[in-house]
């Protein structure tokens, strides 16, 4: 296997992927290839002459004076209104030389919403699905600060598109083996005792890329299907102990409204305990592609049983298996067999800050950041490589640690200029460690079925290189 570094977009040869799996992979180096084209084309127009001490270390971001200067004259040429020119989320405004010369914008002339800087980028990139109605995007966790995602770059997965739904016509039902069946409006559901907690989800395939070698070139692409928010909903034991739950029951089907009527089986006992419907994430109500108006949340389960568009939970003394827990989202391992309902997302960290398709302008101190998480609890301490995992040194961790939500670490780096492959490697509160690639892949197996490979619940440690001048690659180990 060859794969040139830098910034010639060549990707690595996937035919050693199982057929089932192949095309994912094809389509998520499809859409990343799109995203770096665009990043180059603006990087372009970046001046190289002026000052190179922090260009190309963020991609996609010119840092250089006139790089900048472009931007700026782009702009005072372009009407004050929004366009096509702005990037998603901002409007295109006039650029004075002097803002102390003149009047700003009148205050609240964006009708009520603010927007963000016409000079922030930071973007979802789309898998490249046939359709758009059953895809996914990546959050661009490089571009993060803190642990909170905004919820503008939250990571989506949906099957069948985003529903438009009135939540004066939404309900949830709770029936099955209940005392009493009920029907909740929206407006019922809002008058219960409201409960706030931060939390991530996962997907359960973030990272299926990287089960074999290295793939994808940036964070956002091997690791861009988590995100933190603040949700805010009901505990789901205050509508179990409404309707008064039978004994023998077990478990629950959550079901969406969407137009693939999504459906999970999820334990009991997971409901009873930090379970939620939630109806609000940072601080304000859902947005359409996050579940609005009410979805089901379960911290530290994988994201697909997070059941967006709540609207109906049946209590049964069995699992209902659906196609989402039969068929997919199984654990194949070695001899053929998989693991079914392998809920939790294990503990897991990586480095965004220097990560894939960024360059380190020379040698001197930088500040190796990340984020790690775990579906057991909280992250009791991260570790940090700089030499491919040989050393390992405590990194520290920035308030405040929650349980079962992203986590940003620091450690101070002196880099000598040497070529060097950087790691971090997470362990829990419960005393899991976050293992490497090779640790996986001899307990389950990469090939424990003819057809299909295990892609589920990757959580091994990653490794980025740096090479001498700088470039930032996907490096990771396999042996």
């Amino acid at each position: 296997m060859t794969k040139r570094s830098g910034h010639d977009l060549d990707y690595p040869d996937i035919d050693e992927y199982d057929e089932q799996i192949r095309p994912q992979v094809e389509a998520l180096i499809a859409g990343e290839r799109r995203m770096l084209s665009a990043r180059q084309a603006a990087g372009n127009q970046a001046d190289e002459e002026v000052c190179e001490c922090r260009d190309g270390m963020f991609p996609g971001k010119s840092t250089t004076r006139r790089g900048f200067m472009a931007g700026a004259a782009a702009a005072a040429a372009a009407p004050i209104a929004a366009h096509a020119a702005a990037p998603p989320g901002a409007m295109e405004f006039d650029v004075p030389a002097d803002p102390t010369k003149v009047q700003g914008r009148l205050t609240n002339d964006d009708g009520g919403y603010g927007s963000r800087s016409q000079f922030e980028n930071e973007v979802r990139w789309r898998f490249p699905t046939a359709t758009k109605e059953s895809s996914w995007t990546m959050t661009p966790l490089e571009s993060g600060h803190g642990v909170i995602t905004p919820s503008g770059l939250h990571f989506e997965r949906h099957h069948g598109g985003i529903p438009t739904i009135n939540p004066a016509n939404h309900s949830l039902i709770i029936h099955g083996m209940v005392g009493k069946p009920k029907k909740y409006t929206m407006a019922d559901i809002m008058r219960f005792p409201s409960v706030s907690r931060f939390h991530f989800i996962e997907c359960s395939g973030n990272g299926l890329t990287e089960v074999k070698q290295s793939t994808l070139k940036t964070v956002q692409g091997t690791h861009g299907l988590t995100s933190t928010s603040e949700w805010t909903g009901v505990a789901l034991s205050t509508l179990l102990r409404e309707v008064g739950v039978q004994d023998g029951a077990a478990w629950v089907l959550a079901e969406g409204a969407d137009a693939a009527v999504m459906t999970r089986s999820v334990p009991l006992d997971k409901a009873w305990g930090d379970a939620m419907v939630a109806y609000a994430q940072n601080g304000e109500a859902l947005r359409p592609e996050q579940g609005y108006p009410l979805r089901l949340f379960l911290p530290g389960f994988e994201g697909n049983t997070h059941i967006k568009w709540l609207r109906r939970l049946e209590i049964s003394d069995k699992p209902f298996m659906t196609r989402e827990e039969t068929s997919k989202y199984t654990d194949v391992v070695k001899g053929g067999k998989a693991r079914q309902f392998s809920f939790t997302m294990e503990a897991k960290s990586v480095i965004t800050f220097p990560s894939g398709e960024m360059k380190l302008p020379g040698p001197g101190y930088y500040e190796i950041s990340g984020l790690a998480w775990s579906g057991r609890g909280r992250v009791a301490k991260v570790e940090v490589s700089t030499d491919g995992g040989k050393t390992w040194s405590l990194a520290s961790l920035q308030g405040p640690i929650e349980p079962i939500c992203h986590t940003r670490f620091r450690f101070p780096w002196v880099w000598d200029g040497n070529p060097a492959m950087i790691q971090s490697r997470c362990t829990d509160e419960t005393g899991y460690s976050q293992p490497t690639n090779a640790q996986l892949n001899e307990a389950r197996g990469p090939n424990g079925h003819p057809k299909f490979g295990y892609i589920y619940h990757w959580n091994g440690i990653q490794t980025w290189g740096i090479a001498a001048d700088g470039t930032v690659t996907n490096a990771n180990q396999y042996t």
